[in-house]
């Protein structure tokens, strides 16, 4: 693990943050489906759509981390782990309290959620750059 005082080359981590920003947006909205994002959230047969969901995003980060280190490949696994981890907690815990998408809580959750994303897409992007 590098030290805190590791000199990180901004140029390409700004441009591995910019783009793992980019990938999640395009992934987890534009291209989600409503089968995907309507059945992962279900308490019975989500594991597919989940599956399609998770796996979508591992084959950008895949491409992502060909591009940059093609070293780190296995960093799509662990976004496929991580991501499906993240998705199905929120998933259970939304079952679990039942906010209305008009309770604040909701939003928070949801927020919650992408806030995860994020930090596990700066650490990828970290992994890509110092690795």
């Amino acid at each position: 693990m590098p030290a805190f005082d590791t000199t990180v080359p901004l140029g390409p981590l700004t441009a591995l943050l910019l783009v793992m920003a980019a990938k999640h947006y395009l992934i987890d909205f534009v291209a989600q489906t409503e089968w995907m994002a309507r059945g992962k959230e279900r308490v019975i047969g989500w594991q597919a759509p989940l599956g399609v969901h998770v796996g979508s995003h591992a084959l950008a980060t895949l491409g992502i981390a060909l591009l940059f280190k093609p070293t780190l490949w296995w960093i799509a696994l662990v976004d496929f782990v991580v991501h499906g981890l993240i998705d199905r907690g929120k998933a259970v815990a939304s079952h679990r309290l039942r906010f209305a998408m008009t309770d604040p809580r909701f939003w928070w959750l949801m927020g919650f959620d992408q806030f995860l994303h994020q930090i596990t897409n700066v650490a990828l992007a970290f992994l890509l750059v110092l690795g």
